[in-house]
């Protein structure tokens, strides 16, 4: 009975220590996940939000014509602000590296496509064997002329009685 009581005490302690643990814990906590920001959390979308908002409002009959005029150049103001800034951000030499460095890898990629003997280039390009016929994949070679490993065997079966591995 006493080591029941032992065991019992115990539990509970881990138990109490691990509900008060959070309360009177150091502050060391985990950095919060980055997330990126939301479209409509930005300037930008903002105030394109702004502009459907009042579209929608204008068309139901919550605003008036001279509501919806002034509210709309405002907020194509904002908008535009907002389209300059971003487009600003992006230099033109910034966009010329993008697009030189995904032509390089395109071009790297496509140099040496991995190629089945009997049906051509493969769309997987970390294949050893083909999906198709089970060959195995040469880097480049595609040969029109190659025959498939079965249809290279004799067309008539071996004879009853004879050896099968010597027919091929």
């Amino acid at each position: 009975m006493v080591l029941e009581a032992v065991a019992a005490a115990l539990v509970g302690v881990a138990a109490l220590w691990l509900v008060l643990q959070p309360l009177i814990g150091s502050a060391r906590r985990a950095p919060p996940p980055f997330e990126p920001i939301d479209p409509e959390e930005t300037p930008r979308g903002a105030a394109l939000a702004a502009l459907k908002e009042i579209d929608f409002d204008r068309e139901t009959g919550k605003l008036s014509d001279g509501d919806y005029e002034f509210l709309k150049a405002k907020y194509t103001t904002l908008a535009l602000e907002a389209l300059r800034a971003e487009s600003a951000d992006i230099t033109p030499d910034a966009i010329e590296a993008m697009v030189a460095a995904r032509v390089r890898s395109l071009r790297s990629a496509g140099s040496s496509p991995v190629a089945c003997s009997n049906c051509g280039p493969r769309p997987e390009p970390d294949a050893v064997f083909c999906s198709s016929c089970g060959n195995r994949l040469t880097p480049g070679q595609h040969s029109e002329t190659a025959t498939h490993p079965i249809t290279a065997r004799s067309a008539a079966p071996p004879a009853l009685g004879s050896d099968p591995l010597e027919a091929r």
